[in-house]
Parts: C-alpha cells; structure tokens; sequence
C-alpha cells in the first residue's frame, strides 16, 4: 500500500531515529525534533521504534491511501479529520482504502507526528529514512504528488496511556564547554531573563532573542564538534540552541548545553513564544 501526499503543509519530511554516529564523516542525525511525540505515534499502531513517520510543521498535511491501514497522529494538537469527519488525536484511527487523512492548523506548538501501521518504507540513506534539512540527506521534503510506500504491519493497534510529560518549567542547562569565553555572570545571566523565540528558528536551531550575551575573548575560535541541544553563542550575542539538524562542528563558543530530556520541548516553540533556562 501506499500513502499519496495531496499537500504537504509548510514543511512535512520523513523522520526515524536519524543517524546518530556518523559526525566525523559531516553527517547531522536528523530524527524528529519532539522525539516522545513520535514513539508515541508508532507505539500507537503497533511500529517499532525505528519505524519511518511524517513529521509535519504547522499543520497543513493532507494524504490519501490506497488501501485501509491504522495511522496515529501526536505531538503539537492539531485538528485531525478523515473524508471531513473529525478524528481523535494522541489515538489509533482507521484509515478507510481512498480516504483522505487531514492536518489542520496546531492551537499550540509547531510540530505533528504521522504514524502509519508498518512505517513508511523508502530506501534509507546512510541507515536512515530522515530528512536532514541542513544538508538535505536522505529522502528529500514531501510535495503535492509525493507517494509514500508503505511496509507491512508489525502487530496491531494496542491501546496506550497518552499524557504528555509535565513540563518542568525552565529549560535546564548544563555548563557549556567554552563558559570561560564569557563574562563572569553570563550563564547567570542566561537563566535570569526570559528569551523570545525568533522567526528564523527551524530544525537546526532555536534561535533566542533577548539580553545580550558578553563574551571576554573576541578571538575567532577553530570550528570543533558540536553536540544536540549546546546553547552556541554568535558574534550578536544572542544564543541559538541546536537541534536536530544542526551542523556536526562549529565555531561559536558553548555557553550551556540544554537537558537531553528538556530537548522536545525546544520542538515545540513556536516564533513569539518566551523560553526561560535555569541551571540544571
């Protein structure tokens, strides 16, 4: 069977659990940015774990099958309806054989997760069905006329307890590595007042605005490795968190790296919303 994309909404790529480990050859990992939302998705119509789904931005997606199959819809809230008909989210539904699966526009939040039973099946690249929006690795971004294989199902649907996790307040960090680049004060001064996510953000990094951050040495620093969710600080002062996507080496100094398990909540923020930090 196959999913037929009729619109893909602002962006819409493929995403598993991305390539991890392969750094030193210039690969990002990719994977979904809210990775909780997307196992939910694929627990809820019985894929493993590394099953390939559809992460959408902003809502907009619109696909049809071919054949009946289970899909699930998580993460950002979104209006689900099939032939017009609304649908739950967070839920395994029944997509009848040449109805029509819908996203409207999230109330909250910025990305959603389509899980279809038996996982999207395009070739992998480099051990992955994720699309890497910086480099544009593995399958590239879904369009009006994108057909989507689909493999078989593993089990059926079970049911699942779906709350989302309590969101603890501020996003913790850690020290970054290169602290000492900064004014004494200038990781205190990350977590005192609140930031504003800038239109620029995307799947590479979270970019904040707010109070300037200063630095002590203006030397240019020799690009090193980079990990997911170090809070990077540009000639400008204002931070950016990376994120999925984000480029393996660099060249701005770390101030802080955000908690691992804080990071899909960085998925999340939408352009406006405020972002708090506090140390971890």
């Amino acid at each position: 069977m196959s999913l037929h994309v009729l619109r893909p909404g602002p962006l819409a790529t493929l995403q598993d659990r991305g390539r991890p480990g392969l750094a030193h050859l210039g690969v990002p990992r990719a994977g979904p940015l809210d990775a909780p939302a997307a196992a939910l998705a694929n627990r809820l119509v019985g894929n493993d774990p590394d099953a390939a789904l559809v992460e959408a931005t902003f809502g907009g997606l619109e696909l049809r099958t071919d054949a009946g199959a289970w899909v699930a819809v998580t993460g950002a809230p979104v209006p689900v309806a099939v032939d017009g008909s609304p649908r739950g989210h967070a839920c395994a539904q029944w997509l009848p054989a040449g109805a029509t699966l819908r996203l409207g526009v999230p109330a909250t939040g910025v990305r959603s997760y389509v899980a279809v039973a038996g996982g999207v099946d395009v070739a992998p690249v480099l051990g992955s069905r994720s699309t890497d929006t910086l480099a544009w690795v593995g399958p590239p971004r879904l369009k009006a006329g994108t057909v989507l294989p689909v493999g078989l199902a593993a089990r059926r649907p079970a049911p699942h307890d779906t709350p989302r996790p309590p969101e603890p307040g501020p996003l913790r960090v850690h020290a970054g590595p290169r602290a000492d680049w900064f004014a004494a004060g200038a990781l205190a001064a990350l977590c005192r007042a609140p930031y504003v996510v800038g239109e620029a953000s995307d799947r590479v990094g979270l970019r904040l605005e707010g109070p300037v951050l200063d630095r002590v040495r203006a030397e240019e620093l020799p690009s090193e490795g980079m990990v997911l969710g170090a809070v990077q600080v540009p000639p400008s002062g204002q931070p950016v968190v990376l994120l999925a996507d984000h480029p393996p080496t660099g060249g701005y100094p770390v101030l802080a790296v955000v908690e691992e398990a804080d990071l899909w909540r960085c998925a999340q923020l939408r352009p406006g919303d405020e972002v708090r930090f506090r140390r971890a």
